[in-house]
């Protein structure tokens, strides 16, 4: 785990990988309880028995699922200890190359991207790559934005 006590820390860390999550299966409780969260209940996700005949062979992930793994995952590899308010800013790019079948295994590499000035504080980026074990392509890529408060 990488602690970034200081704005100073995270400059130093600027394009530099962070770290590799530890794998996390994704069930079909887990899809399921998602598609209940958000209401999307397409059955190419939550219908298994439809699925096994659909163009995976089974069920999928929804991405946006995928999508909000990252934070949690990345709190396995780093945790920012700095002064102020940590806010979700939002996220620059997201793509979703591969489909999570369920039933695989995914998890993070974590890169440092920009940090900049803003009047509040600073501006951090973090770039996200969730792969699927045994699988070239990954699941999701994406670069996130958080507001450093000072």
């Amino acid at each position: 785990m990488r602690v970034f006590s200081s704005f100073e820390e995270i400059e130093a860390a600027t394009g530099e990988e962070i770290g590799t999550t530890d794998w996390v299966e994704i069930t079909q409780e887990r899809v399921d309880q998602f598609a209940e969260a958000t209401g999307d209940h397409q059955w190419i996700h939550v219908d298994v028995d439809r699925a096994k005949d659909g163009p995976f062979g089974g069920t999928i992930a929804h991405g946006y699922l995928t999508l909000s793994l990252v934070p949690w995952l990345g709190s396995q590899v780093f945790d920012l200890d700095t002064p102020g308010a940590k806010l979700n800013y939002g996220v620059n790019k997201v793509r979703f190359p591969n489909p999570v079948r369920v039933g695989k295994r995914v998890r993070a590499t974590v890169s440092v991207g920009e940090v900049t000035d803003v009047s509040a504080g600073k501006q951090l980026t973090l770039k996200y790559v969730v792969e699927i074990e045994d699988e070239s392509k990954p699941a999701c890529v994406a670069e996130t934005v958080v507001l450093l408060l000072s």
